[in-house]
């Protein structure tokens, strides 16, 4: 198994890191916020702590729906919420001509699941030589992740993480089948559990996605249980009036509660099982 080292700490050496943050940058004030009481949660529970939140969300429903502040103004606002918390930073990138300027800010740049095939932007992300992670695609095979992985690859970039989001299942709802999880990690590569866009239902509020977030703690556990090196999960303080993936975002004031459960499970865990050849 590929280990990553990142701002003190490992990926992929056995133990849990968290990625999370609100979905979207909605305003300086509500990221910072948000991300002090992430920071002091993580810090307390002595876990492996990444700040996500996207300058722009560009795969949404509706042409209405809002999108964030912008590449400039969003980058600003996560170069600063960096400075001042000393936390490594991922943020999503949609187009190839943007790979350059988040480079300069993020430590992690994340190839959306939409776009987990388009092989022009994987391979300008990992030419940045930070770190690359692909969201496996609602429409791909567990094993077809390798592909993609092998796009990072030929530019010289081993520094790849891939994340399990769910597949379609019908219109309108996702699932998740567990066996992805040591299918992914056959690749060779540390493995993300996404536990709340698991949850989302796409377009399933006619213009806009919805969720159940109450599912996605249950989903988490589950994932640690099968052995995934990191969760993913969308927080906002008021997920109800979130201007993007509320219905799937956790509360703030729940997380903590989360994260002890999905540790005790993780240390239950033994190595030899989690990387049992599939």
């Amino acid at each position: 198994m590929r280990q990553i080292k990142l701002s003190g700490f490992s990926i992929g050496d056995g133990g849990l890191f968290f990625i999370m943050g609100p979905c979207v940058i909605e305003n300086e004030k509500l990221t910072l916020e948000t991300l002090e009481r992430l920071s002091d949660t993580a810090d307390s529970l002595g876990v492996p702590f990444v700040f996500k939140s996207s300058y722009d969300k560009a795969n949404r429903t509706s042409v209405k729906s809002f999108r964030g502040p912008g590449l400039k103004k969003g980058l600003k606002i996560l170069k600063k919420a960096k400075r001042l918390f000393n936390v490594p930073v991922l943020t999503d990138v949609h187009c190839r001509h943007e790979v350059k300027d988040v480079a300069e800010v993020a430590d992690i740049i994340q190839v959306p699941a939409y776009l987990s095939r388009q092989t022009d932007l994987i391979v300008e992300a990992a030419r940045t030589k930070r770190v690359v992670n692909i969201k496996k695609g609602q429409f791909m095979a567990p094993g077809d992740v390798r592909l993609s992985v092998e796009k990072a690859l030929s530019a010289g970039n081993r520094d790849v993480i891939v994340t399990e989001r769910g597949v379609s299942f019908g219109y309108n709802n996702l699932t998740v089948d567990f066996r992805s999880i040591p299918l992914m990690r056959g690749a060779g590569f540390p493995v993300v559990f996404d536990a709340t866009h698991s949850v989302q239902t796409p377009g399933g509020m006619g213009t806009s996605s919805g969720g159940d977030r109450g599912m996605a703690r249950f989903l988490a556990r589950a994932a640690v249980a099968v052995g995934v090196d990191g969760v993913f999960m969308e927080v906002h303080p008021d997920p109800d009036k979130a201007l993007c993936d509320g219905p799937n975002s956790i509360r703030l004031g729940d997380v903590k509660d989360i994260i002890k459960e999905l540790i005790d499970i993780n240390g239950l865990i033994d190595k030899t099982v989690r990387d049992c050849p599939v």
